[in-house]
Order: structure tokens, then sequence, then C-alpha cells
């Protein structure tokens, strides 16, 4: 039996926040994976070594979790005033499926030092020492994203003592400021209600604050479900009859936040929405080991991605939270002491967020105008990804 051979791919496998992916410059993949389509999201499936019925992605590049079954394709931006078009693909496990309807902003911390270093920002806006400023436009949700990048004698520095909860090592810090973070779905509380009920058949009904900011998200009180909102991975991912309601809630949100039809079309948009959820601030054990005093935090959060609790908070559920802190009467804000804030310090399964934005009530309706947030990035490995001729 003869066989094609294996084709090599040019590629970059990069950390980016609390999160891994595989990263390509739009002119490197195959022709027919230069626009979307069946081929490109064949070859990222492939790539990922996707879909595993096994659950390990064993036979590719992904790492059997959310945050690292991820690709990233980046251009020269066709936006003016932008440097780089970024277009996030959330690549499904057990399925052969790309989900591109969100951003990752974990993955975004990489976009700019990947873009440089690729030659995708003029030369000229790059200075020798000090920091460089990409213009990044985000593709899946049509927004700008600015990364604040260090350059250290003219190229990108990754090392420096900034520490992540959730990455082990400290690196350079990167502050990414999401600009209009209103998810481009439409109107920043899509039910027009700070709090909703959340009607779950065979569930229950649950106080409920669903924002496009970010990305969109459900937010419920931990109470309300059974929590204490201080729960690591092994709490919840161990469950599968609480996994399982979880994805019904996020199903029913996502009808009621218009982002679907129909609860059953929710199969196929397993990146959006997100669903969280909340509690006041609680002293508690990070996964690490690490003490987390309720004095160092304004509210305690977890996060569900991809249909499993996330290890520490994903960077545009963090833009969702610091949003809804900062609006009066949202679920996150209330949980949070029910004051105005400009910024939020939330605990997660792996340690403590800081993260700041700004809201306001304009003509009856809110929006934002930007959130920041400090993140890290680094080059794992970089040269050519490898796969089967006939993939696509």
């Amino acid at each position: 039996m003869s066989s094609r051979p294996q084709i090599k791919i040019p590629a970059t496998y990069m950390r980016g926040g609390t999160s891994k992916g595989v990263f390509f410059s739009l002119t490197d993949l195959p022709e027919a994976a230069q626009v979307p389509g069946e081929a490109r999201d064949k070859i990222l499936l492939r790539v990922i070594g996707s879909p595993d019925p096994y659950g390990q992605q064993i036979d590719g590049m992904g790492g059997a979790t959310s945050s690292t079954s991820k690709t990233v394709i980046l251009a020269k931006s066709e936006q003016l005033d932008h440097d780089v078009d970024y277009l996030f693909g959330q690549v499904a496990i057990n399925k052969a499926f790309v989900d591109w309807s969100g951003n990752c902003g974990n993955l975004t911390a990489a976009v700019g030092a990947f873009a440089i270093s690729k030659g995708l920002v003029d030369p000229a806006r790059i200075p020798e020492n000090g920091i460089c400023v990409v213009r990044i436009w985000q593709k899946n949700i049509q927004k700008t994203i600015i990364a604040h990048v260090p350059i250290t004698n003219g190229e990108v520095q990754e090392t420096g003592d900034f520490e992540l909860d959730g990455v082990t090592f400290p690196a350079a810090e990167v502050v990414i400021e999401f600009m209009d973070p209103a998810d481009g779905e439409g109107s920043m509380f899509p039910t027009g209600n700070l709090v909703d009920d959340l009607e779950v058949p065979g569930v229950g009904t649950f106080k409920a604050t669903m924002i496009n900011a970010g990305i969109p998200t459900i937010f419920v009180n931990a109470a309300d479900i059974g929590y204490t909102g201080t729960e690591l991975q092994k709490d919840i991912n161990s469950d599968a009859e609480a996994l399982a309601r979880f994805e019904t809630m996020r199903a029913y949100g996502a009808v009621k936040m218009g982002l679907i039809q129909d609860i059953s079309e929710a199969a196929a948009r397993q990146h959006t929405p997100k669903i969280a959820f909340v509690a006041p601030a609680t002293d508690y054990e990070a996964s690490s080991g690490k003490s987390i005093s309720a004095s160092d935090i304004d509210v305690c959060v977890r996060a569900l991605s991809m249909g499993k609790l996330h290890h520490a908070m994903m960077g545009t559920a963090s833009v969702a939270i610091a949003t809804a802190a900062a609006v009066p009467g949202t679920l996150v804000n209330l949980a949070a002491g029910g004051v105005e804030r400009d910024a939020v310090v939330f605990g997660h399964p792996s340690g403590t967020l800081r993260v700041g934005a700004a809201a306001a009530e304009v003509d009856g309706e809110w929006t934002a105008t930007k959130a920041v947030m400090s993140r890290s990035a680094r080059v794992l490995m970089e040269g050519w990804v490898r796969i089967p001729g006939d993939t696509f």
C-alpha cells in the first residue's frame, strides 16, 4: 500500500498567559488553508491531534486541555492603523471541530511578540530598547487590542521577573489593552438586564449576569449551584453530572443571550459563551498549595472552558469579570462588595489576577471603553510541524 509522505509547515509553539498554542503566519500555510474552510480546519485539527477519542492528543501538538488545544493565524493587517490581524481557532479535543467564534485573551499576549519576530510590524515602530506598541486587529470578534511588548537590543524580551499565577516560571511583563471590549455580537448586556432569571429545565432557575465583554460570559452565584467559589479542578472535573449540568446551563444561557437559536446548536459552539460562578472573597488554598487570603482579593471566580473547569482563568473571561465588576448591580459586582470600581482582583484556582476596566452608562446602555491586564509570553519551540500529506 502506498501513502503520501508528510508535509511540513513553518510554525512556532508559544505560551501566552496561561495557555499554549501553535502559531502560523498566514502565508506559510498551504495555499488551500490560506482562506477559511474545510482544508484549513483539517490541517489545524491534524496539527493539534484531534479528534482523539482517547482525549489525550498524543499524535499532535495539543496538550489534552482547553488551554493547550489552540491555534493562531497571523498576517499583516488589512485594517487601517493596525499592525497585525489575529485569528484564533479553538480546537476541540474529541471532535472534528475548530471553533472560530471567539478570541483567546491569554494567547493575545504572544501575538505581539510573534508579529515582531516575523516581520509583521514596521521596523520603524520597533525601538532599540523600550516598549513596542503592537496594534492588533482581533478578527474573530472584530476588535482592537494593544500589546505593549518589551524590547531589548532590538529584539523581543521574553525573560524577566513578572510572575503570573498559573505559570510556573517568571517572564517579561506584557501589558494588554482590550479596546471597546464589549463583544462584537450585540449589546454588552444582550438581554437588557444586569441580572436575569435563567430557567434551565431539569436543573433549576438561577440568577445570572450575561455579558458580552472580552467574550460572551454567563455568571451565576456559586451558592445557588451548591459551590463555595473556592473549588479547584479536581472538585469539578471529576464530576460528570456536574459538568453536564454546567453544559446545559451554558446552552440555555446561549439561547437567552441570542448567540444561538436552539440549545442543540451549543454543541457546535463550545468556545462561547463561557459559564462562570462567583462568590465573595474567601480564604482558600490554590492548586499550587499557595494560600490565598480573602483580604488580598475582591471576589472568587471559577470558569469553565470547553466543558471543564479552567486551571486558572481565560484572558477573555478576565475581561468579562473586570467589566462586570465595574457595573453596579451585576452578580460579579455584588459578590465583590457592590461598590464602584475601576479594577478588580479576583481569586481563581491557580491564584489571583488584577484586571482594570472602565464602564459607563450612555443613554441607558452600558458600554466598556477598555480593559487592561498584564500577562507574559514565551517562544517554546520554532521550526516546522509535520502532518500527513493526505490530511486535506
